[in-house]
């Protein structure tokens, strides 16, 4: 088995972390590298531990995590970040998305769900609690603005490889599809978010579903 997959646990409640403590343990390829109690004290731990994922929760004193993305991805990039909460408003649906979280789960995910998307979270694929990805579907109906990111910027392929990010593809299931490299199915990923200003795959693939990419 390879490394473990390390988390941060950002939550106020004492409780709620010691549970998922217990829980990460529990599985043999997880470990818990750093636990905070508001948004500033997840800036630090994520500095200091380097984690592979941050559980993140919205509501929390001091800095919330919606004020706490940024400052996340700015002190550890190669974090990916799971919200964790009991809100499921639109606000901050859309918010922490456009933020930069790559996954988004409510409090009431069973314990499978809450492993498995902190798997997918880590290997970049986007995950949506089941209410969530509802309002993305609405959020997608509706008419796009005038103007914005130009999707004429990108190559032929790079649409293509949009299209199959829009789809939940991973980059080791694009690279099969279009018989192309890992390493490069990752440059035209990182080259799709540099052209239309997205912060990641989860963005990427909302903006291609908006504008009909998925196919």
């Amino acid at each position: 088995m390879g490394d473990r997959i390390r988390v941060l646990l950002a939550d106020d409640h004492p409780v709620v972390r010691r549970g998922l403590a217990d829980l990460l343990g529990e599985t043999g390829d997880m470990q818990v590298v750093g636990e905070a109690s508001n948004g500033d004290e997840a800036v630090a731990a994520a500095r200091a531990a380097r984690p592979d994922v941050i559980l993140l929760d919205l509501v929390m004193p001091r800095k919330d995590g919606l004020s706490a993305i940024a400052e996340l991805a700015e002190a550890c990039p190669g974090a990916r970040i799971l919200v964790l909460t009991s809100f499921s408003d639109d606000e901050k649906v859309f918010a922490a998305i456009k933020a930069g979280a790559l996954g988004y789960l409510l409090k009431d995910s069973s314990p499978d769900e809450l492993l498995a998307a902190v798997r997918r979270v880590r290997d970049g694929e986007a995950t949506l609690h089941p209410r969530i990805a509802l309002k993305v579907m609405r959020e997608l109906s509706r008419p796009l603005p005038a103007g914005g990111n130009d999707p004429d910027a990108l190559s032929d392929r790079e649409a293509e490889v949009l299209g199959l990010v829009a789809r939940g593809m991973s980059n080791h299931e694009i690279a099969k599809t279009l018989d192309i490299s890992p390493r490069t199915t990752g440059k035209h990923v990182s080259n799709i978010l540099l052209k239309l200003h997205l912060a990641n795959r989860t963005q990427a693939a909302l903006y291609a579903l908006r504008k009909g990419g998925a196919g």
